[in-house]
């Protein structure tokens, strides 16, 4: 087994990390999967390991279940990251685990954090091994597997679904690293008042992680009373120390600037929180949806080739992920920043959505109305249309839209880019007839 973990149980580790459990004894919550006589847990007593996917809320034991397995079983352990592990670090892990396999008979166990973040074709890379028995594979994830992960890859392993922990179990978990002496706070011999306690599993809302984060964070801010009290509790939390990448404040800010900096043509200040995203964790097909919005938003026909570069820009995340894929979105961020800039499509459509709700819904005219059939003929439809091609320069003067709605105005094109040239042609059209 390679013990992965051991740099973790260091004291310059992150307080979550040092006091993960490492056995059965030591884990709070999950009592329908770890429990005496339980599945998983059977699974792992009895070394009879097989694919599995862990799906659950953030902080509710996924790594912690994936440490007890690498620390518990004969398996030899590795760790890979969707976030910054590629195609060759799976070439390397396959290999070595087929060694592995043919001169010690000894299984590899392959733990894949976020493994929703890797796209479906390289979940496919791990589907020929996991079938050959070359790899455990034991996914981590927080999205619905069901739409996340491969439905091949899926059939191949058991889903366990990990529950958010109950206030009773994050009180426990702040309790034994409050007292443990060797990898959490107990040599300094805190108290944490109960105020502070009842306050700090609240805010935690059944994630393991955070309220460890915060305890961290309090003891650093206590005075030589060692008491851990509500009000240090509560500067804590208003310092925002504590950061989530989804889901939280911070995640909307980050794409809050990042979109009003590409609005603002600045490349510079768009590739920097585009950075600051990817670092945190984002997901990059968010990102990625958000650019295809943007180009039509705030680009428009002022650069028509933005839609289609950040649609390919999407395509590219999709097939290729990070980290390499982080090359993608520079190059489709910086185009979009720099590209010249229109949101008359977008005013365009809001204001046509207005009227719609607002004035009265008239027939089509019959002018524009099909004529499929005879009777629709005999009844007129088609009748008087005129057709633009038949007329020089393909184009006639002819009423579009309802009698109520005449000559009204939704696009009015800019002069930037190429929608000026879009302006020109609509402004000739109806002088010269």
């Amino acid at each position: 087994m390679k013990n992965l973990f051991e740099q973790n149980n260091s004291l310059s580790s992150p307080l979550a990390e040092r006091v993960r459990p490492v056995d059965f004894k030591g884990f709070f919550g999950q009592e329908h999967l770890l429990g005496k006589n339980k599945p998983l847990r059977r699974m792992i007593e009895t070394d009879n390991l097989t694919s599995m996917i862990l799906w659950g809320p953030a902080g509710t034991g996924k790594t912690s279940v994936a440490r007890i397995v690498a620390l518990n079983t004969n398996a030899y352990f590795e760790e890979f990251s969707a976030v910054t592990s590629g195609v060759n670090d799976l070439r390397r892990v396959v290999g070595e685990a087929k060694e592995r396999k043919s001169f010690h008979n000894q299984s590899t166990v392959l733990f894949v954090d976020e493994i929703h973040r890797f796209n479906k074709s390289q979940q496919d890379g791990f589907l020929p091994h996991v079938e050959r028995g070359v790899l455990i594979l034991i996914g981590a994830t927080t999205e619905n597997p069901g739409f996340e992960i491969n439905s091949a890859l899926l059939s191949r392993s058991t889903i366990f679904e990990l529950k958010k922990l109950t206030d009773k179990d994050i009180e426990q978990i702040l309790e034994k690293a409050l007292s443990d002496t060797e990898r959490g706070l107990g040599k300094r011999k805190l108290i944490l008042d109960k105020s502070a306690l009842a306050y700090l599993v609240k805010i935690a809302d059944g994630d393991a992680r955070k309220a460890l984060n915060t305890l961290e964070i309090s003891s650093s801010l206590v005075a030589n009373n060692k008491h851990i009290s509500l009000k240090i509790v509560s500067e804590t939390i208003k310092k925002r120390i504590l950061s989530s990448y989804k889901k939280g404040e911070n995640h909307y800010d980050l794409i809050s600037a990042f979109i009003k900096s590409m609005r603002g043509s600045n490349p510079d200040a768009a590739i920097y929180w585009l950075a600051r995203m990817i670092e945190a964790g984002e997901d990059p097909k968010f990102i990625a949806r958000r650019m295809i919005i943007f180009a039509s938003e705030d680009i428009g026909n002022a650069a028509p080739m933005a839609l289609v570069l950040a649609n390919a820009c999407f395509d590219a995340v999709d097939k290729i992920g990070l980290p390499e894929a982080q090359i993608n979105l520079a190059q489709g961020v910086t185009y979009l920043a720099s590209a010249p800039k229109s949101n008359s499509s977008y005013l365009a459509i809001n204001n046509a959505v207005s009227d719609i709700k607002n004035e009265k819904i008239e027939n089509v005219p019959i002018h524009l109305k099909n004529a499929p059939t005879k009777l629709a003929k005999n009844q007129g439809h088609g009748k008087d249309y005129k057709y633009p091609h038949n007329y020089p320069g393909h184009y006639i003067e002819q009423e579009y839209l309802p009698p109520n709605l005449k000559n009204k105005k939704y696009y009015i094109p800019t002069t930037s880019g190429a929608e000026a040239e879009i302006s020109t042609r609509l402004k000739r059209l109806k002088k010269d007839k």
